[in-house]
């Protein structure tokens, strides 16, 4: 049986194992399909890490480092993807994999995050892939001296739209109101920019293309309809957090969620039932930040010690 189970091995998963396994813990397995680091090394860069050396390198150089260091102490990663985890009868847990392995653990700790949402405009899944996009770091280099939109009024999408005037001839940035929730000087930074454009306040009606791909975007703004001719889109309207592991069998959630379906959490990151925590994305108010989750999992970890020893 395992001591601790993590389940995703993004900044807060990584954190987790790291304090769990040089608080003591000898058996601690990471559950993780990909190489470690989550979501942001998606990101074309980060420079609000407390104490970072280089500041705005990319999400991916960022988060090299973390494997290193967090699997010193012994945590173990498991390639493996995690369908569901329940809880037996003597308050054990379940790691059913996809591979129809099950694993058994003492406590667990998910931090599975969030995926990008769907913005839902008409051609959006059509021209997914061949067009739109949420990841200006796999996909900017397709259109380097090509005009492209990003739509979205976060610092994700003003971030990503700066990160892509680098690459693009120009950046058209798409949002549906004249205020932006990206911090100011953010916003600012691409105002200055002269290959950004702003078309605000703008929705996207319709993506339009052919078999090759996107051709363009309908877009409804104050005062027409406008055509907008780009091959490339990029959406940054927020993020579904990864919850479908806690469903259980007759399609209620193992633990106490929010109207959101974000996992009820305490200040110690315990959920509605004893041994199961989460941190990071999928917990309720997350910030949705590289240094929260981190500090989630770290919280994560010690709660799950304090667990186990008083198990025995």
């Amino acid at each position: 049986m395992l001591d601790l189970a993590i389940i995703g091995g993004g900044p807060a998963g990584l954190s987790a194992g790291l304090y769990a396994t040089r608080g003591g813990l000898k058996n601690v397995v990471m559950f993780e399909m990909g190489e470690p680091g989550g979501q942001i090394t998606s990101s074309s860069e980060i420079e609000n890490y407390p104490g970072q050396k280089n500041p705005g390198e990319s999400g991916f150089d960022f988060m090299s480092t973390w494997w290193g260091q967090c699997s010193h102490f012994g945590l173990i990663h498991k390639r493996a993807v995690v369908t569901q985890v329940s809880q037996n009868a003597d308050k054990s847990f379940n790691i059913k994999l996809d591979n129809g392995e099950i694993e058994v653990a003492k406590a667990v700790i998910v931090c599975t995050g969030s995926t990008p949402r769907r913005a839902g405009f008409e051609g959006e899944d059509k021209f997914f892939g061949r067009g739109v996009s949420t990841c200006a770091t796999c996909d900017g280099f397709f259109y380097r001296n090509k005009e492209v939109a990003v739509l979205g009024g976060g610092d994700t999408a003003i971030e990503e739209a700066i990160y892509l005037s680098n690459i693009a001839s120009k950046v058209y940035l798409i949002h549906r109101r004249d205020e932006f929730r990206a911090a100011p000087v953010t916003v600012e930074k691409a105002k200055n920019n002269e290959k950004i454009e702003f078309i605000t306040p703008a929705t996207i009606k319709e993506a339009y293309g052919d078999n090759a791909g996107l051709n363009g975007l309908i877009l409804n703004t104050k005062d027409d309809e406008r055509d907008l001719k780009v091959p490339g889109i990029f959406t940054f309207v927020g993020l579904n957090v990864n919850n479908a592991i806690l469903k259980q069998d007759d399609g209620k959630f193992i633990c106490e969620m929010d109207a959101n379906e974000n996992v009820k959490v305490d200040l110690k990151m315990k959920t509605s039932v004893p041994g199961l925590f989460a941190a990071g994305d999928i917990r309720t108010e997350a910030p949705k930040q590289v240094v929260s989750a981190a500090a989630d999992g770290a919280v994560a970890a010690l709660s799950a010690l304090s667990y186990i020893e008083n198990l025995h």
